[in-house]
């Protein structure tokens, strides 16, 4: 047998090294966010392991440490000015200062009483605040090996086939929808608008991305399970979450208003030689993966996101997740949206399908509300409403002032609109999913 030159030797060396740099990172992020692991006696991801460990060494300091998140997402904007950008932005600081003063009162006890019942600030700060401060930061650091490694773009090429003929959209915008549900809805729409400036997606694309993919990350999608105990189902709700997300994005975009958008655009995709997708795919993810930075880099660059993406989220929380509960409780708004809603859920017989309902319609005001108001209810009924959760995608707390915030011609009335679809949609193919899961883990 033949010794290779140097030169070859080299070279298959370099190929070896770029293919180790493309599997063994994305391998081990998929290995933390997917894969349950039993320790302790209690079976769950890693990651939501390193959660629970994490609040653990915090003990009594997690609420300040909360606290001081909330302070600075608060000052972030009015340090960076951002705030008088424009009265979306303006409205928001508001809020985030609003919710300084609700997280003072959650954990001084200072207040009215009627705050501080366990199904208000309590709930609110402990169930889902606190958690929600530590798992985006430390999910953050192990992102970096999922996103910054070639499995994203690998994943992109393959997907390019189904993307035009199901959703209307490049090949390109797989890579805007995974980055969404590994990464965040920041993500894919700071992707998603760079790339519509560009002229490579009509509006009518960007505002299907926008409002189909854009949704919230896999390390929120956690807080949800856990806050409708569904951690035991993890896999089955995190892919089914995700089918159903897409399979409402494929009927959105052929409804009014998106069907209806500007479909020009000036840089199209080129078509994909046929019978070489895999190989295309093969060599886009070696190529990312060789030029990726280093593991410390892309962990820095990261855990920077992940705070900052914390900071502004947790003040907003706070401030219009209080309001929300209040709104549900006190009043009957959800009630008469979730009229609206009833008809989708009371075909399928579901005992607490009002409840679900009106829950759903809370979505609107902030994502994690239809889990905050459905712990209590039937498995199947906290099955749907922690898909409805995140297949909604739109919710006035963070993901509007955010599509807001881009050059997408998306007005709210649009937006609105599209969530209403989307919840119904959701809403009906949620349900049966929660029975399906039921007979299957015997929930």
């Amino acid at each position: 047998m033949a010794i290779p030159e140097p030169a070859t030797r080299n070279l298959l060396g370099g190929a070896w090294i770029t293919a180790a740099k493309l599997f063994v990172p994305s391998s081990l992020g998929i290995l933390i966010f997917f894969v349950p692991v039993t320790l302790g006696g209690r079976q769950t991801i890693l990651l939501d392991h390193m959660v629970t460990a994490a609040r653990g060494l915090l003990g009594e300091a997690a609420g300040l440490y909360a606290l001081a998140l909330i302070l600075a997402g608060a000052a972030y904007p009015l340090w960076k000015g951002t705030w008088k950008h424009n009265l979306t932005e303006c409205i928001f600081t508001v809020l985030k200062l609003a919710g300084v003063a609700v997280a003072v009162m959650a954990l001084t006890g200072w207040g009215p009483a009627l705050l501080h019942e366990p199904d208000m600030l309590p709930f609110l700060f402990d169930k889902l605040v606190i958690p929600v401060g530590l798992i985006v930061p430390i999910g953050a650091v192990f992102l970096a090996l999922l996103i910054g490694y070639g499995l994203l773009e690998l994943v992109g090429v393959l997907l390019q086939p189904v993307m035009r003929p199901i959703w209307r959209t490049p090949g390109r915008s797989a890579i805007d929808a995974v980055a969404s549900f590994v990464g965040s809805y920041s993500i894919g729409l700071l992707i998603t608008n760079r790339v519509y400036q560009a002229g490579q997606y009509s509006a009518r694309e960007a505002a299907i991305i926008a409002t189909g993919f854009s949704t919230v990350s896999a390390t929120f999608m956690i807080i949800v399970a856990r806050t409708l105990e569904l951690m035991s189902v993890w896999n089955l709700y995190f892919w089914l979450t995700l089918a159903i997300t897409f399979v409402v994005t494929a009927i959105t975009v052929r409804l009014p208003p998106l069907a209806r958008m500007d479909d020009a655009r000036s840089d199209g995709e080129p078509e994909a030689i046929p019978g070489k997708r895999l190989a295309t795919a093969w060599k886009t993810g070696l190529a990312v993966a060789d030029r990726a930075p280093g593991l410390h880099r892309s962990v820095a660059l990261n855990v920077r996101e992940g705070v900052l993406m914390a900071i502004s989220i947790l003040p907003s929380i706070m401030s219009v997740g209080l309001f929300g509960l209040l709104v549900a409780k006190y009043t009957p708004l959800f009630e008469w949206l979730g009229l609206l809603f009833y008809p989708f859920v009371a075909i399928w017989g579901l005992e607490d399908g009002m409840a679900l309902a009106q829950a759903s319609a809370a979505g609107l005001a902030e994502m994690f509300l239809p889990a905050l108001l459905m712990t209590e209810a039937e498995f199947v009924a906290r099955f749907a409403a922690g898909v409805v959760s995140v297949s909604a995608v739109l919710f006035f707390s963070a993901s509007i002032p955010c599509i807001l915030a881009t050059r997408i011609p998306l007005t709210v009335g649009r937006i609105v609109a599209v969530w209403f679809l989307r919840v119904a949609l959701s809403l009906m193919l949620s349900v049966p999913a929660g029975y399906l899961v039921q007979t299957v883990a015997g929930g």
